[in-house]
């Protein structure tokens, strides 16, 4: 008896998700409730389970787009597992019995030259890619279940490719340059697709407008370097720059209402909490997960709540739950390095402030030119609900609180 495995329901707005990655392979003997597969919507990854115990049949292949519903494989009960048993453990088997172990091997390897998986049939996936880069499945090794050829044995294959001669006829103009002229193809992720329409959406549907100004982090610098090994052996976690942002932020939103707002229909909707959101590069591409209730947090708390978010993003744990909403977003290209840039906004969103790289520049303070570690700042704002007045307005203030601590401590 075998039961279907399907895509089960992720999300109201979810219709498909793609196969990423096989866990388990075809064949392989699994346990109830084990984890066999990951499936990629566009909004987060999932993990399919085993829903019996038994073994392994695959149906659909990494990198297919399956809609909720859909089988994704079935799963046998015992199987494989008892087969290599039936084999060692049969000694009251007849006197005809060894000659037919003895044949079977010959029998297998008749069909496998035809068309079993040992002869180096690809995967769908595989197959695919093999094509498109020109190269015959039989000078492919496969490594998976039966000598099959997998994905990662197809995209591994173009290392192993011989550029073909030249024809003897063919003239000979000038010399070829020197260096690899290979491409490689690769279908968008769900996540990626999204984001892509997501960005352009928002470029071509907001009058979308960028102020800069800049922060002197030294006090903040200052701070952090005499109370870090504190802050860290009382809250367990390290005292870093987006907690002093995320605040700064909270606190200048209470005075620039219009920078926490969104536009719905005819209608301007404005908030009384602030959910920050925080752009986080994962492996599979940008997510912005949220910090409920920022406004309401401690230093500590934003710092615990930025560390746990920033984990579950890397080993895309992330739920929607996790993604959706978010009044306000932060992004911090400095950790890559960037100097400046206009971040785009998080629809619905009307704001999103970007944080940069800190440079030691020379700067002028009662009149002396000093040495001060500086960063860019920049708030892209939509010009439809937020007016240059409040933008600039917004910036000063989050700069003030930034460059005076105590004020940002104390709520004043």
């Amino acid at each position: 008896m075998s039961l279907e495995i399907k895509v089960p329901p992720v999300g109201e707005s979810i219709t498909e998700v793609v196969l990423s990655r096989w866990i388990k392979n075809d064949g392989d003997v699994v346990e109830m409730d084990e984890v066999i597969a990951e499936l990629e919507s566009d909004k987060a990854t999932f993990e399919l389970t085993a829903e019996q115990a038994g073994t392994l049949k695959t149906i659909a292949a990494e990198g297919d787009t399956l809609a909720i519903g859909a089988v994704v494989c079935k799963i046998e009960d015992g199987g494989a597992a008892a087969a290599p048993k039936s084999e060692s453990e049969s000694p009251k088997a007849d006197a005809q019995a060894p000659a037919a172990v003895a044949e079977a091997p010959k029998a297998q390897d008749s069909a496998a030259s035809k068309d079993s998986y040992a002869t180096g049939t690809p995967s769908p996936a595989a197959g695919k890619i093999l094509a498109e880069k020109g190269i015959e499945a039989g000078a492919v090794k496969g490594t998976g279940v039966d000598g099959r050829i997998t994905k990662d044995d197809a995209v591994k294959a173009e290392a192993g490719k011989k550029p073909e001669a030249p024809k003897a006829s063919a003239p000979v103009a000038a010399a070829a340059p020197g260096g690899s002229r290979g491409e490689r193809r690769e279908k968008m992720s769900p996540l990626r697709r999204t984001v892509a329409k997501r960005l352009v959406a928002v470029k071509n549907e907001t009058a979308m407008l960028t102020t800069f100004n800049e922060v002197n982090m030294k006090p903040i610098m200052d701070l952090r370097g005499k109370y870090k090994d504190q802050f860290k052996e009382k809250f367990g976690v390290g005292l870093g720059f987006m907690s002093f942002f995320t605040k700064a932020v909270t606190e200048a939103l209470k005075d620039f209402p219009a920078v926490n707002g969104r536009i719905e229909g005819e209608e301007l909707v404005y908030n009384d909490f602030a959910d920050i959101s925080i752009a986080v590069s994962a492996p599979k591409g940008l997510v912005v997960p949220v910090i409920r209730n920022a406004e309401s947090m401690t230093l500590a708390q934003i710092e615990k709540s930025v560390l746990e978010l920033a984990l579950k993003a890397r080993d895309s744990k992330l739920t929607i739950e996790e993604m959706t909403g978010g009044t306000f977003t932060i992004t911090n290209g400095g950790v890559f390095g960037s100097m400046m840039s206009t971040p785009i906004i998080n629809a619905p969103q009307s704001a999103i402030l970007g944080m940069h790289n800190i440079v030691e520049r020379p700067v002028a303070e009662k009149g002396e030119v000093v040495i001060r570690p500086m960063m860019y700042v920049a708030l892209s704002y939509d010009h439809r609900i937020i007016d240059g007045r409040e933008s600039v307005g917004f910036l000063v203030r989050v700069k003030q609180l930034l460059e005076d601590p105590a004020r940002l401590l104390l709520g004043i």
